[in-house]
């Protein structure tokens, strides 16, 4: 076992929140920025609660949480290094690790979601004046005064295509250069030809000019691509969280003397050291030194290992007791964290080559568009003798009625209402095309530790231990940091068992904790080291002199995971388990859940394999998971779920985050996403509808450009209005 400060929470909303992973010490950047992942903050009172307090720590200059990302970005003067904030975060109650923002790029997401929203501003503002000085034409203006609101309606209509049309032009642009057709291509052209005809009728005299169809046009696709880009916004790269994991630098021991050096200037054969509760910061084997290493983030064990000379250790394992010597094998680009995040990328970009059902309608419909625009042009030229101004007008009319923005909506504007809906329910969205990968899944595979259940150990016997016994575990228990003394302390202390006297208590690294009481030894921790026989259960062993205890431990269910299983499994999903932990911990916990296919001791490429092996045989898979061992995985799949108590870098790699404990939003998640589909479909049909009856209208010369755009709008309308039905 090992030793370490139990903590409290500093809010008891953020208990729920398990610590995503053992602190890492660093070596000062003088002047530089911290930046720590606080997976703890809740609300807004940890922002205030940390900031305030971090404000009066000596050599701080000032701290800003962001709770979104929760992220806190410390600006430390020289002298403070990670591992001094760390601690002092530590005694409010939350747990912190440093992240390398080197390797961390800026987003553009909050930029582009302003910008649009900015652009929406200006067209509805300009789409109400314009159509304010239309009403006066309507009303019964003619010459001068006609031709002064025309101008005045350009005037304001002109910039506003040109401010307002850019996310529209540029994607036509590029779509045109790359010799291909988008839904933009006929958006852009049907913008353009009804500014232009609208400035020809303007300058011309002419009793029509459609500055308010175009506004009102450039305004409603905004709004789509506002909807689409609010679904889509929220993602990020689990590649760029995974190497933000990866230790930025390294103690090495060389010739007796410490140096820290960064890590890529380390070489196979040095030797670097590796303090308690510090992240291993490469690969190598164990020189020197013995402790208990925590791999839960790495392979889903529930419990440390032992490490002493010889022992093998990974980059971004955690060390919880006394200090190791390691030497180097691989570190960098060649550590197996880093071989990690390049099988994420590798993942999500192939996953990122799904197309949504409307890009897929798009991509034949679009081309049609301007086609069939320029054959009503042509053909009214011939009918009309050669009349201009009628020939144009219709081709534009045609143009806006046949514009692709019920097509654009159609998908956004569901997924924003199944969004809502299941946002609800605690369940976040955050791929705009996930729900459409979800209801395609046939196969469910969970993790075990920290999905499926708490990763809290229960003590399960208890009552089998006199009181005196439990009295002198429970003092042992409480100087020691190892999961399984923790869980044992608490659950004494409910029962209100008060501490023995128990003397002189010491750790023995990576074997557990041993004391004097009433004349005779006591010790906490490994069977053998005990001289208990070991069981082949979860277990924690007590010696009182020449007598041994064993105290029994269970993994405790997370709300929800039974009946999740169960709602699964009448749907006619496949249900599975594959972990990194022992097989007898997955076989009791299958077998507790009725889940008769699992696997155990899965390392993180297995997992992805697995999920490899099922793609090839045509299954849809969905994995649930909540570790840094999951993200390969969880990136691999046609779609995936992620606790929000998970690791940053597994809530980036999934599609959908759950916000609360409960596991029982999955399977609405699953049910929803079929109605939503279903809803999709309808607003495809309709938009193909819309297109039967009103495209000819057009062709036929009974629909002027006017028209066409608020027939246009009430299409668009009809298709957020059927969306909002799931609500």
């Amino acid at each position: 076992m090992s030793l370490a400060t139990a903590r409290p929470s500093a809010c008891p909303a953020c208990d729920a929140a398990p610590a995503a992973e053992a602190l890492a010490a660093r070596a000062p950047l003088p002047g530089a920025r911290l930046l720590l992942s606080v997976p703890g903050v809740h609300c807004a009172g940890c922002i205030s609660t940390i900031e305030r307090d971090l404000a009066q720590m000596e050599g701080v200059n000032s701290a800003r949480l962001n709770l979104t990302l929760k992220r806190l970005s410390v600006d430390a003067q020289a002298g403070i290094v990670a591992q001094d904030v760390i601690r002092r975060l530590e005694r409010m109650g939350y747990e912190a690790h440093e992240m390398d923002a080197g390797t961390l790029s800026l987003t553009q997401t909050e930029k582009q979601g302003r910008d649009l929203l900015m652009r929406i501003g200006v067209s509805g503002f300009a789409m109400m004046n314009v159509m304010l000085l239309s009403v006066a034409v309507w009303a019964g203006a003619e010459g001068p005064t006609r031709d002064l609101f025309h101008l005045i309606s350009a005037m304001i209509a002109i910039p506003t295509v040109a401010f307002a049309g850019q996310p529209f032009f540029r994607n036509a642009w590029k779509a045109a250069r790359a010799g291909r057709m988008d839904m933009d291509g006929p958006i852009s052209f049907a913008i353009l030809l009804t500014l232009f005809i609208s400035l020809y009728e303007a300058l011309l005299s002419g009793e029509h000019a459609y500055f308010e169809a175009v506004v009102m046009l450039i305004f409603f696709l905004l709004v789509g691509r506002y909807l689409d880009f609010r679904a889509r916004a929220v993602a990020r790269s689990a590649a760029q969280e995974l190497a933000a994991l990866e230790v930025p630098r390294a103690i090495r021991l060389r010739d007796g003397a410490e140096a820290t050096v960064s890590v890529a200037d380390l070489t196979v054969g040095d030797v670097v050291l590796v303090r308690p509760g510090g992240r291993v910061p490469v690969d190598g084997v164990v020189t020197q030194g013995q402790s208990e290493i925590d791999r839960a983030l790495l392979t889903g064990e529930t419990l440390p290992v032992f490490a002493a000379p010889g022992h093998v250790v990974s980059a971004g394992e955690v060390n919880l007791t006394g200090p190791l010597q390691v030497r180097v094998t691989a570190a960098g680009k060649d550590s197996s964290l880093h071989r990690m995040a390049d099988l994420v990328a590798n993942a999500e970009s192939a996953r990122m080559r799904y197309t949504t059902i409307a890009e897929r309608a798009a991509s034949a419909y679009a081309p049609t568009i301007p086609i069939l625009a320029l054959g009503a042009f042509v053909v009214w030229m011939y009918l009309s003798g050669g009349d201009l101004r009628l020939s144009m007008n219709i081709a534009v009319a045609s143009l806006i009625i046949t514009c692709p923005c019920a097509l654009g909506l159609a998908v956004p504007a569901v997924v924003t209402a199944a969004s809502g809906k299941l946002f609800r329910k605690g369940l976040l969205i955050k791929d705009g095309t996930a729900l459409e990968r979800l209801a395609e899944v046939d196969t469910v595979i969970f993790d075990k530790t920290g999905t499926l259940t708490m990763g809290t150990p229960v003590p399960t016997n208890l009552d089998q231990h006199p009181q005196a016994v439990g009295a002198v575990a429970l003092a042992l228990a409480e100087a020691s940091g190892h999961p399984l003394a923790q869980a044992l302390a608490r659950a004494l202390r409910d029962r209100g068992v008060a501490p023995a006297d128990v003397d002189a208590i010491a750790e023995a690294a990576g074997y557990g904790i041993e004391g004097q009481w009433q004349g005779q030894r006591v010790r906490l921790g490994r069977a053998e080291w005990v001289g208990a026989e070991a069981r082949s259960v979860t277990a924690a062993y007590l010696g009182i002199g020449a007598t041994t205890q064993a105290f029994t431990f269970a993994d405790q269910l997370r709300p929800g995971a039974a009946e999740v299983v169960q709602a699964l499994q009448a749907q006619g999903k496949d249900v599975r388990l594959i972990s990194g932990d022992v097989p007898a911990a997955v076989a009791d916990l299958a077998q507790r859940l009725g889940i008769a296919d699992w696997q155990a001791g899965a390392l993180p490429a297995d997992k992805a394999a697995a999920i490899a092996d099922l793609h090839a045989q045509g299954r849809k898979v969905l994995m649930v998971g909540d570790g840094l061992n999951d993200t390969v995985a969880l990136s691999a799949a046609h779609v995936s779920i992620s606790p929000a108590s998970a690791l940053d870098a597994a809530r980036a790699a999934s599609d959908m985050v759950l916000l609360g404990r409960d596991l029982s939003p999955v399977a609405d998640a699953l049910r929803l996403s079929n109605t939503a589909m279903k809803r999709i479909r309808e607003n495809l049909w309709q938009s193909g509808i819309y297109n039967a009856i009103f495209v000819p209208i057009a062709l036929f010369g009974f629909a002027t450009p006017l028209w066409a755009a608020l027939v246009m709008s009430i299409s668009s309308i009809s298709v957020t209005l059927n969306a909002l039905r799931l609500k």
